[in-house]
């Protein structure tokens, strides 16, 4: 059954006219009804101004068998939040908000929102991000030379990574990855399609993964230092490129110099820097002591971070290194300890710190479980989106033999339809907002979690599908390095296995080329980057959606099996790609169009005709 006829706003050009207003405007916002529809009577804005709601009549205009349906959102608050009132000809009433047409009312968590706050950097949000694992990437010449520390355990490039929770070699396995080794692989982050090479940390710190830094005044030595890091950056922006870096304002390591002075001397000015008991006990990051908290609560460890040019943040921003921004590790904690909560002043300040230094930064939050209400304002510009992407897509394609987790859950993910995996979609795209949505990144999995080869049983149709999704769904594609030819994991640190560049005859190179291809389209189709989002068709093995704009529309099929044609009520449709072999143009007949049935896991994408009354929304 088609979903196309249903009422349908969301934060796209088509139905908002400016997302990004200033505070006292008036943005004109729009709903699309359809007359196959049950008729609509009256339509109303609703809005809170200063949380008391306010109801504005709607005026319709027919175009065709399209009802639009228009008033004038004043932006009265920082975050205005609004729903619509939709009234039917029988008399009864929905509202529709961001998940959805609901016949009962709701609470405003899943309102739709517009900020007066700046949006993310168009670079950002039409990018496709590339992560880079620099221990198991790629050895330059110059790693040979390089001795390895006591702390580490070395391992050749072909060995078995060690990644059991008790195993002690798990974070000491050192395989000799450094930033050189990344400068000579560009051309194939460029093979991929991805233009933002995005690095877990380049501090020192006594492990494989660097996220217990010995300090963020230079980088790590068996990296090539500072001077290696400078030619990596230097090398990405001469192919008009962007680099993130990875930060850690949650904590430290135990070996930092600020908590070595701390522990050594309770009147230590770095003392009030962590969290420290009376008994000299101290928080930390989960239990792992290895890992001291730091106290954001102290002016003097927020200046020395996050705040201003001389701080953390930004030093890295500044030349010989330039960096476009940050992937901030743990945002979710940082700054909240039992009753202390200071989380959004630490976004701001970092955010501040970086549009003070780079013209068009862009700051993403690690947040591996609900990111709202964090990211709608001027902090984090969006989140790595696991709970809104990733775990829904990995529900849908699954093996039911595969052991994948997601974070911290005892049992592995639950199989789900096509139906409950978009009611998740919905929720989360509802609770985080249109922008944030647009601006968060969608992983298919990162050096945190499994990969997604091995969330589809080995499966590269699965796989296929699985890229598909994170290529056209809102939100910007995260490629964890090694994805793109079918490497496995079954866990986070299992994950990090290196890169296979002298067994290219082990790569997936079908796969290699599907997401160079879907990298392509996103560029080139406006609507796959800015568009809305409209659910077409859901059954248990197929999810069909629109994503819209003004200056083009395409249609988005995705099957995990073998699955029946069905009709959408559209124009004609250009066939643009599908994962596997075949595929076909749609011709309109009487009642729309007939999608056709697939014999096994697919995804396909046309080009759709005008639509009458697709026009973008009018200012205010």
């Amino acid at each position: 059954m088609s979903l196309l006829h249903l009422p349908h706003h969301d934060g796209s050009p088509l139905f908002v006219s400016d997302e990004a207003p200033s505070l006292g405007d008036t943005v004109a916002v729009r709903v699309r009804t359809h007359a196959d529809d049950a008729p609509v009577e009256s339509m109303w804005l609703r809005t809170t101004y200063d949380a008391e709601p306010v109801y504005v009549e709607m005026h319709p205009s027919a175009a065709g068998s399209t009802t639009w349906w228009e008033a004038g959102l004043l932006v009265h608050n920082p975050v205005t939040h609004y729903r619509f009132l939709v009234v039917r000809t029988d008399g009864s009433q929905e509202w529709l908000t961001g998940a959805g047409l609901l016949g009962h009312d709701v609470p405003d968590a899943t309102d739709f929102r517009i900020s007066a706050y700046p949006s993310a950097p168009d670079w950002g949000r039409d990018a496709v991000v590339y992560q880079v694992f620099p221990d198991r990437f790629a050895r330059s010449a110059a790693a040979a030379d390089r001795a390895t520390p006591d702390w580490a355990l070395a391992a050749d490039w072909d060995d078995e990574v060690a990644f059991e929770p008790d195993d002690p070699r798990t974070p000491m396995q050192l395989f000799g990855g450094d930033l050189d080794g990344i400068t000579e692989h560009l051309d194939h982050v460029a093979e991929v399609g991805a233009d933002v090479v995005y690095t877990t940390p380049v501090f020192p710190g006594e492990s494989n993964h660097r996220y217990n830094a010995s300090t963020f005044t230079e980088v790590d030595d068996l990296l090539g230092g500072d001077e290696a890091y400078a030619r990596l950056s230097t090398a990405v922006h001469e192919r008009g490129w962007r680099i993130l870096g990875d930060l850690t304002t949650n904590h430290t390591g135990d070996t930092h110099e600020w908590f070595l002075a701390a522990a050594d001397d309770p009147d230590d000015p770095h003392r009030s820097f962590y969290c420290f008991d009376e008994d000299g006990t101290y928080a930390c990051w989960m239990g792992h002591g290895t890992l001291p908290k730091v106290n954001h609560a102290d002016r003097d460890l927020r200046h020395a971070m996050v705040e201003g040019p001389d701080s953390v943040v930004g030093r890295w921003l500044r030349p010989p290194y330039d960096v476009d921004g940050w992937r901030i590790d743990v945002a979710n904690m940082t700054g909240r300890l039992g009753a202390v909560d200071v989380n959004h002043e630490v976004a701001r300040a970092v955010r501040a710190t970086a549009e003070a230094l780079r013209p068009d930064p862009w700051v993403i939050g690690e947040h591996n479980h609900d990111a709202t209400g964090d990211v709608d304002g001027d902090g984090w510009h969006g989140t790595m989106n696991y709970s809104g992407f990733s775990w829904p897509v990995w529900s849908w394609l699954r093996d039911p033999a595969s052991p994948a987790r997601a974070f911290g859950r005892p049992v592995p993910v639950a199989r789900r339809d096509g139906a409950a995996v978009v009611e998740t979609f919905r929720a989360w795209q509802g609770t985080l907002g249109w922008r944030a949505t647009e601006s968060s990144w969608n992983i298919l999995g990162s050096h945190d979690s499994a990969r997604i080869r091995t969330v589809v049983g080995g499966d590269a149709g699965l796989h296929r599908v699985a890229a598909g999704l994170q290529f056209t769904l809102p939100g910007v594609p995260m490629v964890f390095a090694g994805d793109e030819i079918g490497l496995e994991g079954v866990t986070g640190e299992d994950a990090r296995r290196t890169m296979p560049w002298h067994r290219r005859d082990e790569w997936d190179a079908r796969t290699l080329r599907t997401y160079a291809d879907l990298a392509a389209l996103r560029r080139d189709h406006v609507a796959l980057r800015r568009g809305g989002l409209r659910w077409a068709h859901v059954d248990a093995d197929t999810i069909a959606y629109a994503r819209e704009h003004p200056d083009g529309k395409i249609l988005v099929v995705a099957r995990r099996a073998a699955a029946p044609g069905f009709s959408l009520p559209l124009e004609q449709g250009r066939h643009l790609f599908g994962s596997e072999p075949g595929g076909a143009d749609l011709v309109a007949g009487p009642d729309g169009i007939d999608v056709p049935a697939a014999s096994g896991p697919r995804v396909d994408m046309w080009s759709l005709a005008d639509q009458v009354g697709s026009r973008r929304a009018r200012r205010g």
